[in-house]
This record gives structure tokens, sequence and C-alpha cells, in this order.
């Protein structure tokens, strides 16, 4: 039978778990914004018709949504450190540390489901809206900025805030390349205090408010989107976020 609770261990360890935090919630904003700046140019370019303009960017997404994270984590942190020409590069200052590889591979796969869920959501934008502006002799950039954008971003808002709660949760895998996360953080307290316990069930119940205010945001922010649109049906975009 399993032990008491011990929550003298929990409130002792609080300050050492929020340092964990501090740094989960880094790798997961810091990932967020990395994505945007990238998915938002190339999911534009994948919704072109053109397969030579899209073709390429179909190729990296695929990859990385079709391989497990963890693969993508290890092959940058471990793989690309037995290239003596990446040791020996400018580059070695970032690769060689735990906590950069991170935030590379999570943001690469990121950005691979977001450019999906960008480029599907330019593709139900009805044809109608478009058409009216061309009509009214916008060029194809004011089309995208005026009409496209502000549809898409309707559209693809349920699917994003799901990608987004799992780079949250995604994150706890920094603690298998050294980096003090909150999971990292923890797996030491277990190690020196050999209470498991106890401790997975703190971090579990801090991932779990974390994703509860997560969704929370993102529900205030659809609400305001969609104020103009209540009672009438809107279109998703689902897929490539669920994971």
């Amino acid at each position: 039978m399993l032990g008491p609770f011990d929550l003298a261990l929990v409130w002792s360890s609080l300050p050492e778990l929020a340092s964990g935090l501090v740094v989960t919630l880094q790798l997961t904003l810091l990932t967020i914004l990395g994505g945007i700046v990238l998915s938002v140019p190339l999911g534009v370019l994948r919704s072109a018709p053109s397969k030579w303009v899209s073709g390429p960017i179909w190729a990296y997404t695929y990859f990385f949504r079709g391989t497990p994270m963890l693969i993508q984590l290890f092959l940058i942190y471990y793989g690309l450190a037995q290239f003596k020409a990446v040791r020996g590069s400018g580059l070695w200052f970032i690769l060689r540390e735990g906590y950069w590889c991170c935030l590379i591979a999570f943001t690469l796969n990121t950005a691979a489901y977001t450019i999906e869920i960008i480029a599907g959501a330019l593709r139900n934008v009805p044809l109608a809206d478009i058409e009216a502006a061309r009509a009214m002799g916008m060029s194809p950039f004011a089309i995208l900025r005026r009409i496209k954008f502000p549809i898409a971003l309707r559209i693809l808002f349920p699917a994003y805030t799901n990608e987004v709660v799992f780079i949250l949760q995604s994150t706890s895998l920094a603690s298998l390349v050294t980096v003090m996360d909150l999971t990292g953080v923890a797996r030491v307290i277990i190690a020196r205090t050999f209470s498991p316990y106890e401790l997975f069930i703190t971090i579990g119940l801090v991932y779990l408010a974390l994703t509860y205010l997560t969704l929370w945001g993102f529900r205030r922010v659809e609400a305001h989107l969609y104020r103009h649109l209540r009672g009438r049906p809107v279109a998703v975009v689902e897929g490539p976020a669920l994971r």
C-alpha cells in the first residue's frame, strides 16, 4: 500500500519546482513565438497552388509531423554532436546546450503543425469573399492581409489552441537532455528523496493548472474574435493539430 502523502516534502520542494516552472514557461513561450515566425510565411507558401512552391514545405511538415518529437530532439542534441564540422563551427556554443537544442526541436516541430493549420485555414476562406475583393481591385497582398488572414485566423483558432497545449505539455521532454525544467527538477528531487509519488502528483497538478489557464485564455480570445458571428456556423480546421 502507498504510504501517507508527504506534504512537508512537497512544501519544501516548491522553491526548486518554481525555478523549473520558469524554465518550462520560457521554453513554451519562446517555442510558440518561434513557431509563429516560421509558420506564417511558410503557411502562406504551403497554400500556394504550385507544387514547386508548396512541395518542399510539405516535405518538411511531413517529416516533423510523421516522426516523434523525442526522436527529433535526440537527433539535434546527440546526432549533430557526432559531426566534427558542427563541433568546430560557430553554432557549437548553441548546439552543445540542451536548452537551445530543445528550443530548436520544439520550434521546428510546432512550426510544421502550425504551417498545415494555417494553410488549411487559408484554403477554407470563402471564395466569394476573395472574388469580391478582386472585383474591387485589391492587390493579391492586400487580399491576403485584409481578407484571407482575418478570416483564416478565426478558422484556425480552435486547432491552434490544441497545438499550444501540446507544446506546453511536451516541454517535459526537455528533462531528458539535462534541462532543468519543471519535470527535470522533479526528477532530481525524486532521485534525492526517493519520493516519486508526491513529486509526480505535484507537477501533474501544475501542468493541469497551466493547461486550464491556457485553454481559458484562448477561449476568451476566441470569443472576442467570434463576437460578431454569434449564432452563425463557423468552419474550423482540426486535422493537423490532432496528435
